[in-house]
């Protein structure tokens, strides 16, 4: 089998997942193949069992998702196809407010390569593709159910347009070769694992980067601090849907090992729990140190206030209160049990490094 997107902050995971089911899988990754390996080897030592097996059960091959054949030779495109049996494609641009035309060039384009790959093969290979929760778009309220998929709300930013893109050509290539693929939509994925240079960089990261860039530029050498509080826009009863990667990472091998239904299957891989709004303004008031505020909406912003307000791409899920169904998920794997909340303590102990004891050697 085959997996892109392992050295990222799931498709690791989903990697150690594969390990643990299969004899041997095969990476499809930028650059050397043996950084690749290296950088691998080092992030799963970090969370995982040991392997000293790894080197001979780990293949890499250098590709490029983003190129017509994954940027290789015809023959090494068509012999790699011949000897695959399944195909998890996990890897793409998670910028949430970024260019469209880079994000298609990734997840669409992208996409279409890797669908193209899984055609190539004298055998038919399994097609497992990861998706995300958010192709569910601009909707903030209501049921988000596992057979929906449109366009019709909108969506938030370009991220969630390019997954949704790259979700119809999955439908599209299933109908056209009458083969069945499996979706998978995750929510927003944390970990309670503390940062290092090892692991994948947490995704939610990107939010103290963000603030800690403001502060820079629109704050001056006070900072936030200085100021003492800013308002948000969102909804105050809102709620977001934080799913532990590891958790997520196996609920998908589960249903990966299950026979497939035929056509193209789709599973909503989310957290049974809601975490309120209230939890993730906590969390910004420890990453930031001042009184932070969710209000319904903001007629006379401050200056930074409005500063906070054009970071669309990272507050705009502030305003939702939507749910997602995972009745297929429920009804394949049984229900998930009585669920760990995820809250602000959960959230901080994955974006903060553990302490150095004094006198510890750097």
């Amino acid at each position: 089998m085959a997996l892109t997107g392992a050295t990222g902050f799931l498709g690791l995971r989903l990697l150690d997942e594969l390990l643990c089911r299969h004899r041997s899988v095969t990476v499809l990754a930028r650059g050397e193949p043996e950084r690749a390996r290296e950088r691998i080897a080092r992030g799963l030592a970090r969370f995982a069992t040991p392997r000293p097996d790894l080197p001979a059960r780990l293949r890499v091959v250098s590709a490029r998702i983003t190129e017509p054949r994954l940027g290789l030779p015809e023959d090494a495109h068509r012999e790699l196809a011949d000897s695959l049996d399944a195909v998890w494609h996990c890897a793409g641009d998670t910028t949430l407010d970024g260019d469209l035309a880079v994000l298609r060039r990734v997840n669409v384009a992208g996409t279409r390569h890797v669908l193209d790959l899984a055609g190539a093969g004298s055998g038919q290979p399994m097609v497992f593709h990861v998706s995300t929760a958010f192709v569910a778009g601009a909707r903030r309220a209501g049921v988000v159910y596992e057979d929906e998929l449109t366009d019709a709300y909108g969506f938030e930013g370009a991220y969630e347009r390019s997954k949704y893109e790259a979700e119809v050509l999955v439908h599209a290539w299933a109908r056209a070769t009458g083969r069945p693929a499996v979706v998978f939509r995750p929510s927003v994925l944390t970990t309670g694992l503390p940062p290092h240079p090892d692991l994948p960089e947490h995704p939610l990261l990107n939010i103290e980067r963000t603030l800690t860039g403001m502060e820079r530029s629109y704050f001056g050498p006070g900072g936030l601090r200085e100021h003492g509080r800013f308002r948000i826009v969102g909804r105050p009863d809102g709620q977001l849907n934080l799913m532990p990667v590891e958790d997520a990472a196996a609920v998908m091998a589960r249903l990966a090992d299950l026979p497939p239904a035929g056509g193209v299957e789709t599973y909503h891989v989310v957290h049974g729990r809601e975490t309120p709004v209230e939890e993730f303004r906590r969390l910004l008031e420890r990453l930031t140190g001042v009184r932070v505020a969710i209000v319904p909406r903001l007629t006379d912003p401050s200056p930074r206030e409005a500063a906070v307000a054009v970071v669309s791409g990272v507050f705009c899920y502030l305003g939702q209160r939507r749910r997602y169904d995972d009745s297929r998920v429920r009804a394949r794997l049984g229900p998930p049990g009585v669920p760990a909340r995820v809250d602000a303590d959960y959230l901080l102990s994955g974006l903060r490094p553990v302490p150095r004891p004094e006198g510890a050697v750097r």
